[in-house]
């Protein structure tokens, strides 16, 4: 029997620091988030983040949280209560962090019979602390706890037409009615020496002006080079010019090198420059977070009204828009079906 399970990176149970500390001791402990030794990565999440950030992070949390619970959860079980209703075989979700855990999602496939799942990792593009991790991890609990199920796992779609499609018409209906001077593309950062790993070449990419735009079988899992397509197909979905849009990199973590150019210095740059109204959009994350509602939809309105800009429009993430519902049952369905005509072969 078929099934699908839905995965998101996940939240914490509560936006209190006790469960904001257990979320992100399993988050950055994951040694494809941290890929540090781990030692070296013990001594600094357990000795000093987990002394300091969850206090910090719980103040966040709550001010996004929602009365139903965590807006990730939320958003995630609404993509897959409406998706249910348009296929054939169960649908459930998963967190790769906290709950419901990768576990439970798979566990709940089981006990309705299935046996063949459709892996669907809710990021659009491939990336070590995203796509990779739970893979790993869906083939650990596989070996251990699954053994009878086969998995297929949907490829990032980065720059399906279908997902273009859904994401461009997002952003345009967004913007209907709202002025603004410039688009900012702010996708998650993550540090560079995560793009040099997942290099299957090992030489191709540079992080330089023109490793994404060369041909290269690195792309498969390049990070930049996907999010960079991203726009692109956007842009030229929504006929921009070069000018009018930006590719940004949020969220990072600690001192080393991530991708630029950071999204909170080029929202200041842009409105010291004299740009008074902006939009930005979070191609990054299928379903709104904290990453969205608060440190853009927050923190990044607030640097840039402090820095001269006006107004900052906030694009919502397709969450379960009911085009990208139609999208993602579409998948499921063609997947199902080569499914049978394969068996039926």
């Amino acid at each position: 029997m078929k099934g699908v399970l839905l995965v998101n990176l996940g939240s914490p149970d509560s936006p209190e620091p006790k469960d904001v500390k257990v979320y992100l001791e399993e988050f950055l402990m994951d040694e494809r988030v941290i890929d540090f030794p781990k030692w070296a990565r013990t001594l600094l999440v357990k000795g000093i983040i987990l002394n300091t950030r969850p206090k910090k992070s719980a103040k966040a949390y709550s001010k996004i949280w929602w009365k139903e619970g965590s807006p990730l959860i939320v958003l995630t079980e609404k993509l897959r209560t409406e998706v249910q209703k348009k296929v054939s075989v169960p649908v459930a979700i998963a967190m790769r962090y906290g709950n419901p855990s990768l576990y439970t999602g798979l566990k709940n496939l089981a006990d309705q019979g299935v046996d063949e799942v459709l892996l669907v990792p809710l990021y659009p593009q491939f990336a070590m602390a995203t796509t990779e991790t739970i893979i790993v991890l869906a083939e650990e609990l596989r070996n251990a706890h699954f053994p009878e199920m086969d998995f297929t796992i949907l490829p990032p779609f980065y720059n399906h037409n279908d997902y273009i499609r859904v994401l461009s018409n997002s952003i345009q209906d967004s913007l209907k009615g709202v002025e603004w001077e410039h688009l900012i593309f702010s996708y998650h950062g993550v540090p560079e020496r995560h793009i040099r790993k997942s290099d299957i070449t090992k030489s191709h990419c540079k992080i330089n002006g023109t490793c994404c735009q060369t041909d290269s079988p690195a792309h498969q899992f390049c990070y930049r080079h996907q999010c960079y397509n991203t726009t692109a197909a956007v842009a030229k979905y929504l006929e921009l010019k070069p000018e009018q849009f930006t590719t940004t990199f949020q969220s990072r973590l600690g001192l080393d090198p991530w991708l630029q150019p950071y999204t909170d210095k080029t929202i200041a740059q842009k409105a010291k420059q004299g740009v008074k109204k902006m939009a930005i959009v979070t191609p990054a994350f299928v379903s709104d977070c904290l990453e969205t509602l608060e440190e853009i939809g927050m923190e990044a309105v607030e640097d840039f009204e402090e820095n001269g800009g006006e107004h900052l429009h906030v694009i919502p993430c397709i969450n379960d828009r009911e085009d990208w519902v139609l999208v993602m049952s579409r998948w499921i369905d063609q997947w199902a079906l080569a499914q049978k005509e394969t068996v039926d072969a």
